[in-house]
């Protein structure tokens, strides 16, 4: 009992490290994607064609930076979920998350049996 209750805070605690990891890197990311929006939609004069090639760069920027403040929240909540002891546990069904979808998915809020039934 006290080896398995060992290897799980050891478990936790290097996913602490790669959420923590992860949440820097891609505050960093989203941080330069919203320089870069802004750098842009400041930008001087161009020609319609120019527009064009720009919208449509503004619209890949303006999705990159949504995507990395959704995976920020799940990663801060993942974090408390650390905090609270309840990190690993479903958040449907309460029953353990399996290892290797946490070291998949480190921020995973469900085990593979119910995200399957929620069609994730």
């Amino acid at each position: 009992m006290k080896k398995t209750k060992e290897n799980a805070t050891q478990f936790e605690a290097g996913q602490r490290s790669r959420l923590e990891g992860l949440r820097e890197h891609l505050a960093r990311r989203t941080r330069k994607v919203e320089s870069d929006l802004a750098r842009a939609e400041s930008g001087a004069e161009i020609d319609s064609e120019e527009q064009a090639v720009e919208r449509e760069n503004d619209e890949v920027l303006s999705a990159l930076s949504g995507e990395g403040r959704d995976q920020l929240e799940l990663i801060e909540a993942a974090l408390a979920r650390l905090d609270a002891a309840t990190y690993g546990l479903c958040a449907t069904c309460n029953r353990p998350i399996g290892r290797s979808r946490l070291e998949a998915l480190p921020y995973a809020t469900t085990c593979i049996t119910c995200s399957k039934k929620q069609g994730g």
